[in-house]
């Protein structure tokens, strides 16, 4: 008697059904397949990996573009005349885009990592493309507008270029995992090799990229010189509003060693401290002033000034978060706080014996201090009483004539000039926004005895950094965080970073190998065995490695469709008796 039983199980693969049923909408089992992946599929798998790379390049730009948020919100209101802080929207749709777009690589990996063809549905490639093309928009826009901060990427990458490459390092060791299966199971022996050519030469590239790595935190400790000093811009402006007396205040508590301000001219010649061309964003005047509010501040006299507010619009848009921790006291002294002049500023370095900065805005044409701005400041500091050598002088314009008045400032340029130039002119000092001098840069600049004041730098990863590369003197809008750092963030010689670096590559390629070895040692028993009865147990081994190929199949059918009788041998009656084949 001969009968026909379908003896096959299946399993019921939640896992699997997710995986698939997420990234190609396949719930179901005969969606599913192990045939090889469509061209189509590979292009758009490529086209997902790019999307990856450019999105994580992008979300690392605007981790640590941080120091320089204030600034590009600042952009955004020069070009929009409102305010708003415009890194939060930013911030928001990067990290969603980059949190989506890495959910769908995870799930193509693990599409490779258990054989199943890649097939991204629709929907998903509507989101890859519009991820795509947006973060396409944002960086051109970027590049537009604010093109010197691309300069960042490269600059931090000094301060996390080893932790960076030893997190690479560990991603390409589990990465092995796949590629190691995939060899296994391919059946070309091209392909094979070809695979393992291009891992190896991407984990040797990353096992010596450490020789291109430089980072000036990466010193003897004996050599690491006294913390730069720290000049308040503006005061403190992420604790109280800027350029006023309680901003300056605020910062002299926190020990800066100087402070520095915005100045501009009034109607009436009277130096003031106004950073906006218009008094918009930081007074009331568009309530005491409404017909004027879109004035050139320079067109207001020093008695209109006086009576606005300088305070009330911190509390109002709070632009750093930190109005909700000040007390009742706190907040009625900022809603106060009256606009600033030059001459009060300086009076208030002289008593703190601390260095005066400002950066001088000439009128714009047709004000009557059009000609004579650089006289009218240079008497204001004269008047003022500070000390000389406490006053940073950064105005180009008529320095020879201020030298002969007032030969005590420190003439300072704010164009990068070689040493010779910079002491052929009389010049003593830089100020530079932080990007534009080198580690190279500042020890010519300190061997020249060239002092050197770097701007704006706000976090302490950056602090750290110029601190390791000798930098002098920074200016900063957050000296309440530099000041709590008591010593770089991170400090290593060159002896202990080449052990950590080819400790971690030793233990990295140990692992590759053993998870090589582990993979093939499965494969190459399967081939030993030669596959020649078509029995359950072999059957069952050629699933564990996941092989799919027609010889496969034609055993798959050989033991669903059996012929079972009553003298049947072993294997037989252990198919009659119900062995569970569990398909992939």
């Amino acid at each position: 008697m001969v009968k026909h039983q379908p003896l096959q199980v299946y399993e019921r693969q939640l896992c699997l059904s997710c995986l698939t049923g997420i990234y190609g909408c396949r719930w179901k089992r005969y969606q599913r397949s192990h045939d090889e992946t469509t061209k189509w599929e590979c292009l758009w798998s490529f086209i997902l990996f790019c999307t990856f790379s450019l999105l994580l390049v992008w979300f690392y730009f605007w981790w640590e573009a941080h120091n320089d948020y204030s600034e590009f919100n600042w952009f955004l209101y020069n070009r929009s005349g409102e305010w708003s802080d415009g890194t939060v929207p930013i911030l928001a749709i990067t990290a969603a885009g980059f949190t989506y777009i890495a959910f769908l690589m995870i799930l193509a990996l693990c599409h490779v990592g258990v054989g199943q063809q890649l097939n991204l549905h629709w929907l998903h490639k509507i989101g890859v493309t519009v991820a795509l093309l947006s973060t396409i928009i944002g960086v051109i826009s970027v590049t537009q507008m604010w093109g010197e901060e691309w300069d960042v990427i490269w600059i931090s990458l000094q301060a996390t270029g080893p932790f960076l490459h030893i997190g690479a390092l560990a991603a390409l060791t589990a990465l092995a995992w796949l590629i190691a299966g995939q060899v296994a199971r391919a059946e070309k022996t091209r392909f094979q090799v070809m695979v393992v050519l291009i891992y190896l030469c991407a984990l040797l590239t990353l096992y010596f990229i450490p020789l291109s790595i430089t980072s000036p935190c990466i010193m003897d400790r004996g050599s690491l010189k006294a913390a730069p000093g720290i000049i308040g811009h503006q005061g403190a402006p992420m604790i109280a509003p800027e350029n006023t007396l309680l901003s300056f205040h605020r910062a002299l508590q926190r020990n800066v060693s100087g402070l520095e301000a915005d100045v501009t001219i009034s109607l009436d010649g009277v130096p003031f401290l106004m950073r906006d061309r218009t008094l918009r964003r930081t007074t009331d005047v568009k309530r005491m002033f409404p017909e004027r509010q879109y004035d050139d501040a320079s067109f207001f006299n020093w008695t209109d000034l006086r009576s606005l507010n300088a305070g009330e619009w911190f509390l109002k848009d709070d632009p750093f978060w930190a109005v909700k921790y000040m007390s009742q006291s706190e907040r009625w002294l900022v809603g106060n706080q009256t606009v600033c002049s030059l001459e009060q500023m300086l009076k208030l370095a002289a008593r703190s014996r601390s260095l005066a900065v400002f950066m001088l805005h000439r009128p714009p044409p047709g004000h009557p201090h059009y000609h004579d701005w650089v006289n009218l400041t240079l008497d204001t500091v004269l008047r003022s009483g500070i000390p000389q050598r406490q006053v940073v002088w950064t105005v180009d314009s008529d320095r020879e004539m201020v030298r002969q008045v007032a030969p005590g400032l420190q003439q300072t340029s704010l164009q990068m000039l070689p040493p010779n130039t910079l002491h052929h002119k009389g010049i003593g000092g830089l100020l530079l926004r932080y990007n534009q001098a080198s580690g190279q840069d500042v020890r010519l600049y300190n061997e020249h005895n060239i002092s050197l004041i770097l701007y704006s730098v706000n976090d302490p990863w950056l602090y750290s950094l110029l601190w390791c590369s000798g930098v002098p003197t920074v200016s900063s809008e957050a000296p309440q965080v530099l000041r709590k750092l008591h010593s770089p963030l991170w400090l290593m010689s060159p002896e202990e970073y080449s052990l950590i670096w080819i400790s971690a590559d030793l233990i990295s390629f140990a692992v590759v190998i053993g998870i090589f070895v582990f993979q093939n040692y499965h494969i190459i028993r399967w081939r030993m065995s030669g596959m020649r009865s078509y029995n359950p147990e072999q059957i069952m081994l050629s699933a564990a490695v996941r092989r799919s190929s027609r010889e496969v199949n034609i055993m798959k059918e050989k033991l669903i469709f059996s012929e079972v009788s009553n003298g049947v041998n072993s294997d037989e009656a252990y198919m009659e008796n119900g062995y569970n084949f569990y398909s992939n």
